[in-house]
């Protein structure tokens, strides 16, 4: 059986060249099918894009490098909100990109093990040959040490890492992937700070010793929390390719969405103040918050796993990020104005004016807003609209389409976006105001968690979310 050694294509030509090859033919089978439907063929388009959403999805998941990982990154933008039908079809091929990955034999596993930890694979007594999760840069296998602890043991594939570091030396590639992602869905956005963002997300996530950083990190800061859980890195089991960490067990996503009501309420809560914490207690932008990240527990805990993409903000950007949102939730139009020119978004001397940007950002951030009725129940319209305040530009007066994204913000809409999604997966009724005021320090918690938080970040002694020594 072969054992997928030479799986990854390798080489700057050999992995471009397909992509630009059905580029170029996507493109022109766009036009026809164009022509057709104007000539009385129905649904010509749509079945155009249906067709090539499985091709192009195909071809990303054979290429297991950097499209692969960008393709998994658009998967979360369900654009159908748009109402442009273009890219729909392609979000939701991709999706499976999250799954569909198939696993290395488990001789490979094993060899690859070996190499990276030498005798100190000894310490594995137990270790499933089936991995329990498959994606674009690894696998991840159950183990038992001999100490008895219960680890999750995470493999990078085989030139993986080289074949990535070939996509990200070739910065068009990126570029065109996004390009033909905008394209298809109508969305505005900035492709060079997007495509820089991305790359330096990816670069990091096949870097294994940055991800035990950052999971060190994460681990540190959640240190003996009332219900947020985070995996240990097991150093003396990792290496350049192989994460060893604590198992965290749990239920998944489908499991969870069927829970009862109330503890599915705990659970949104929990991710918020994770998602929206994180950056706010330390500089920590947790930036691939999908539910297959998540393991829910009946407890009212939740466990979150996979570090390998986090954005670490630049003390400035961080406070200004809280700061914009405070002048929102407080009314003050000019603030958020002014902060929006210092953190990049727009130039001083830009037409948009105080009174459009605090109706774009209210809309946007609707559930916070003190007009909005609380508690507040997350539905498929929460998600639209904040798709629309985001992406929709087919109006070029759009705020979007009259700013740029201050690459430290890239991801920061992709945060947005996925959360207010789990938040409606899990039909979540939440006062999110009462929530975001107690994140701030603007106003004492109300909510169980919220005290339980609060009373931890005493014990902790950890900053307030508006502490800022430098800003202007």
């Amino acid at each position: 059986m072969p054992h997928q050694d030479d799986a990854v294509p390798r080489g700057r030509i050999r992995r471009t060249m397909p992509l630009a090859g059905f580029t170029a033919r996507a493109a022109g089978g766009r036009l026809v099918a164009g022509l057709r439907e104007k000539a009385g063929q129905d649904g010509a388009v749509e079945q155009f894009h249906e067709r090539t959403a499985e091709r192009y999805t195909e071809l990303l998941g054979h290429s297991k490098g950097a499209l692969m990982k960008a393709g998994q990154m658009m998967s979360m933008l369900d654009t159908s909100a748009l109402g442009t039908g273009g890219f729909h079809p392609y979000q939701k091929a991709m999706s499976r990109l999250q799954a569909d990955a198939p696993p290395m034999h488990p001789d490979l596993v094993r060899n690859l093990l070996s190499a990276e930890l030498g005798s100190a694979t000894e310490q594995l007594v137990e270790f499933t040959d089936q991995p329990i999760a498959a994606a674009s840069i690894g696998q991840v296998h159950r183990a038992v040490l001999r100490d008895g602890r219960q680890v999750a043991v995470k493999i990078q594939y085989p030139g993986v890492a080289q074949a990535i570091r070939d996509d990200l030396a070739n910065t068009e590639l990126l570029a065109t992937f996004l390009r033909f992602a905008a394209s298809a869905s109508g969305m505005k956005m900035d492709i060079r700070s997007v495509a820089r963002e991305a790359a330096a997300r990816i670069s990091e996530e096949v870097d294994y010793r940055h991800e035990a950083a950052t999971i060190a990190a994460f681990s540190e800061l959640y240190r003996d929390h009332p219900f947020i859980r985070v995996p240990e890195v097991i150093a003396e089991m990792s290496g350049d390719r192989v994460l060893t960490m604590t198992y965290l067990d749990g239920m998944g996503w489908d499991a969870a969405q069927q829970a009862d009501q109330d503890l599915k309420n705990t659970w949104a809560e929990i991710i918020q103040r994770f998602a929206y914490g994180s950056f706010r207690h330390a500089n920590l932008m947790h930036a691939d918050p999908h539910p297959g990240n998540y393991r829910f527990n009946t407890d009212g805990t939740v466990g979150f796993v996979d570090f390998g993409c986090v954005k670490v903000l630049p003390e400035l950007q961080r406070w200004r990020q809280v700061a914009m949102n405070r002048a929102l939730s407080e009314g003050r139009k000019e603030d958020i104005r002014d902060i929006m020119v210092q953190a990049g978004y727009l130039t001083a001397d830009s037409d948009l004016t105080a009174d459009e940007l605090y109706q774009w950002q209210s809309e946007l951030l609707y559930e916070t807003m003190a007009t909005t009725p609380q508690p507040v129940t997350y539905t498929a319209e929460s998600i639209s609209r904040v798709v629309r305040c985001l992406f929709d530009v087919r109006d070029t007066d759009h705020p979007v389409a009259r700013m740029t994204a201050p690459d430290d913000y890239v991801f920061a809409s992709r945060v947005q976006l996925a959360v207010s999604s789990v938040c409606a997966g899990l039909d979540a009724t939440l006062p999110v105001r009462a929530i975001v005021e107690d994140f701030d320090g603007a106003a004492d918690p109300v909510t169980e968690l919220g005290k339980q938080h609060h009373a931890w970040v005493r014990e902790r002694g950890l900053p307030s979310a508006l502490d800022h020594h430098d800003h202007p």
